[in-house]
């Protein structure tokens, strides 16, 4: 019995898959039409931009930091996709790279900060959430860019897997996953980001270039948040410069969910995925329960608060 649970995963990972069991049963029994193909469909759809966003965010906390810009960068990101379309005439696929572009240039920018200058993460992308914000609102004149060319919008649209509408911007975010969780767990350079977070100098020590992992990981997130610009604007149809603004806090919340450590070199990048449909899961079943959003939000900071004092537990209980 002692070899069964020494073999079981900790229980910060397998919270938000245990969290996310008992949800979908209180809902399933609370309200009619929770358990159905078509309203699955729908969580995944709402989630998969908070859902990419925190795949970048689960690999700087791994390493011990944190991004508060990440939402702001995919709005800029998403300003500049559809921008450079509508007004440039520039072909879609030249379009978003350029959007990637600029997302990865502020993950680089918040790299060389934290790398070389050795500010703190908190410190560093605070500040470049306001930069990224400002150049937005400046770049758009605050207005919304609409006439989006219809093959920037097509990972919004949907295809029937029996009788079930997916998008294909869910398939897209599952293979993101699938694919960041193989690399963590089978590659060197993946391992190397675990073993950063975990003990710095004496990676350093061994020889793994510590500087290098971790401006490759702040640029790295910077893709997936500009591959979250692309799902947003496919989603909503639009480039909106408003948009962004809680996005940093939900893709938090979605890794702290997940089991992430947030002292780093702990967590599974798929428990960022579940813990991203936890909150949509929530979400779904409160309104269809009639609940106010605001109650939604407060049972959400109680998770975070709960999910984070089951880390530091647990923390402590392997000391």
């Amino acid at each position: 019995m002692t070899a069964f649970k020494d073999k079981l995963p900790p229980l910060s990972q397998l919270g938000p898959f245990i969290a996310l069991a008992i949800a979908c049963v209180v809902f399933g029994l609370t309200t009619d039409n929770f358990f159905s193909g078509a309203n699955f469909a729908l969580i995944l759809q709402q989630v998969m931009v908070v859902g990419v966003i925190a795949i970048g965010q689960t690999l700087i906390i791994l390493t011990a930091g944190i991004d508060l810009s990440c939402g702001m960068v995919m709005a800029l990101g998403s300003i500049v996709m559809t921008k450079f379309a509508t007004e440039l005439g520039l072909p879609v696929p030249v379009a978003v790279f350029c959007g990637l572009t600029v997302t990865m240039l502020f993950g680089l920018v918040n790299g060389l900060l934290v790398t070389r200058i050795k500010l703190p993460p908190f410190i560093v992308t605070l500040g470049t959430f306001n930069i990224a914000f400002a150049i937005t609102q400046l770049y758009s004149g605050a207005q919304t860019v609409t006439d989006v060319p219809e093959s920037m919008t097509w990972l919004g649209n949907t295809f029937l897997l029996g009788s079930t509408p997916i998008a294909y911007g869910t398939v897209l975010m599952v293979l993101l996953y699938l694919g960041t969780w193989y690399w963590l767990r089978d590659t060197a350079s993946g391992r190397h980001v675990y073993a950063v977070g975990n003990n710095p100098e004496a990676t350093r020590l061994v020889g793994i270039p510590t500087e290098r992992v971790l401006l490759g990981v702040y640029v790295l997130a910077g893709l997936f948040y500009g591959l979250a610009s692309l799902l947003t604007v496919a989603r909503t149809g639009v480039g909106d410069p408003n948009g962004g603004q809680t996005e940093n806090l939900d893709a938090i919340t979605a890794v702290v969910l997940g089991g992430t450590s947030l002292f780093g070199g702990r967590g599974v990048v798929l428990g960022s995925l579940a813990g991203a449909i936890v909150v949509g899961v929530l979400r779904n079943g409160l309104t269809l329960m009639g609940v106010s959003s605001v109650y939604q939000v407060l049972i959400t900071g109680i998770l975070v608060i709960v999910a984070v004092a089951v880390d530091q537990l647990s923390r402590k209980g392997g000391r």
